[in-house]
């Protein structure tokens, strides 16, 4: 019997990167996934790929209506929600002086906000989960970044979100924990995703030669976290996994 069996699995941003590669490692393990995205036409075939009846819930995680009503869809087809990986997110790099002020409110609202909203509309059926089903336990968890431990100039305002939801995690934390809802962070390096592709000149340029000079973690290997962290034992909690590139040095 596969781990995950007989739960299911909400995850953000699925439409890409990390997010898509969580979710096929998710129901791999037997979850239902249910997978929520801006872009549609990406999550169906995403979807076809996995098999089996997942949902698809297009929606804009930063509206707090939309991401209301995906979880409440989510329940509604499901019927239950065991693990929800908080996967939305952007990095728009560059100095603060001048900075195009729309890039760091789309930064608070995908990276902050939308961890808000999925995890307020979540945390009721999170702990219900928790307490009646088999497992005895569910599973929280947000993706960050190492910029949520170490801030560098040019990434002040993403340094600033990923910091944000490190402290809002570890303090949901202790608040959950003995009700056996884990709240977990998984803090990537530099990996191989659309990331950098939103980037400003000559932002990109630099990332990109970061990335010539270094193997980068690739979106199976974040999503192998993440299955570590939900499928420990009820009586253990791993609450922050840090991966890096072995060559990446911050």
């Amino acid at each position: 019997m596969a781990r995950l069996d007989g739960t299911t699995a909400l995850v953000t941003g699925a439409s890409s990167g990390i997010g898509e590669a969580t979710a096929v490692a998710l129901a791999a393990e037997g979850a239902r996934l249910v997978l929520v995205a801006r872009r549609r036409d990406r999550l169906e075939v995403l979807a076809a790929r996995i098999g089996g009846d997942a949902v698809v819930v297009e929606a804009d995680v930063t509206d707090p209506a939309q991401a209301a009503a995906a979880v409440e869809r989510a329940v509604a087809e499901t019927g239950r929600l065991d693990v929800v990986v908080n996967n939305a997110g952007v990095m728009l790099l560059g100095p603060a002086v001048e900075a195009p002020l729309e890039e760091w409110d789309r930064m608070v609202a995908v990276n902050v906000q939308a961890v808000l909203h999925v995890t307020h509309a979540t945390l009721p059926h999170l702990l219900e989960a928790a307490g009646t089903a088999p497992r005895g336990v569910s599973d929280l968890v947000t993706i960050s970044s190492t910029a949520g431990r170490a801030a560098r100039s040019g990434s002040g305002v993403y340094n600033l979100t990923k910091f944000g939801v490190g402290a809002f995690a570890e303090a949901l934390r202790q608040e959950v924990t003995r009700r056996h809802l884990r709240v977990g962070l998984v803090e990537p390096g530099a990996t191989a995703t659309e990331l950098r592709s939103h980037l400003r000149e000559p932002q990109r340029t630099a990332q990109e030669e970061r990335f010539r000079t270094m193997e980068p973690l690739q979106a199976t290997d974040v999503a192998e976290a993440v299955v570590y962290m939900v499928t420990r034992d009820r009586r253990t909690a791993i609450s922050e996994i840090t991966i890096r590139p072995t060559e990446q040095e911050s």
